[in-house]
């Protein structure tokens, strides 16, 4: 396992592109990363609660996966979230903070806040450390 930052490497044609997710710091104990309310809101111009979900477990997979270190990989094995609020516009910042750190599991709660540091989701997100395969 590894406690080491690791680099956040933007991931082309995948949904962390699409949504503009963009990772700032990674390491096993957390993970911060924003993305834009534009292009992903509902049908009432309000952020989709699958967006904040989709923003939880990336930050959640990324700092996991810095936990499980080189040869091993972590995949989300459950999510849940609580949507407090809303925003129509802006950018929403989210920060993945380690709550367990294990040998075959790591779980994290997310924190996904609008521009005014006000708290719109609370996700936990908890990924089984397994080897990597080729």
């Amino acid at each position: 396992m590894s406690d080491t930052t690791a680099p956040a490497h933007p991931f082309p044609a995948t949904l962390i592109e699409r949504m503009g997710i963009e990772v700032i710091e990674v390491s096993a104990q957390r993970a911060v990363g924003t993305m834009p309310v534009a292009g992903n809101t509902q049908p009432y111009g309000l952020l989709h609660g699958g967006a904040s979900a989709v923003l939880a477990e990336t930050l959640g997979s990324y700092a996991a996966a810095a936990h499980a270190g080189e040869g091993r990989a972590a995949v989300g094995i459950e999510l849940n979230a609580t949507h407090h609020r809303s925003t129509r516009s802006g950018l929403v910042t989210g920060t993945a903070t380690a709550l367990h750190l294990g040998r075959t599991l790591a779980s994290y709660q997310v924190v996904v806040e609008d521009e005014d540091g006000r708290p719109l989701c609370t996700a936990r997100l908890t990924c089984m450390v397994i080897d990597a395969r080729d």
